[in-house]
């Protein structure tokens, strides 16, 4: 995720499969140990990471129709 930080999309698209591979671990080890409350954590990591991602895109598009570009730098402008 920080070896391209010019790419915000490439940035978005990281952190979904971070989650995604930590739901993969609850699922294993929920199914490991018999257990449902693994599955059912997996769940809400799933709609975090969905809501992540619908939110993060729409402040991507905003801001693309604001400045033109949705490079690092210019995003950096939103600070002030």
């Amino acid at each position: 995720m920080f070896l391209c930080r010019k790419h915000i999309l490439i940035i978005l698209i990281s952190m979904e499969l971070i989650l995604l591979s930590v739901n993969i671990n609850f699922i294993f080890f929920s199914i490991l140990i018999d257990d449902f409350l693994g599955q059912i954590i997996s769940l809400l990591i799933l709609t975090v990471a969905a809501s992540e991602i619908v939110i993060g895109l729409a402040i991507i598009i905003i801001f693309y129709r604001m400045r033109g570009g949705i490079s690092i730098k210019l995003i950096s402008l939103l600070k002030s």
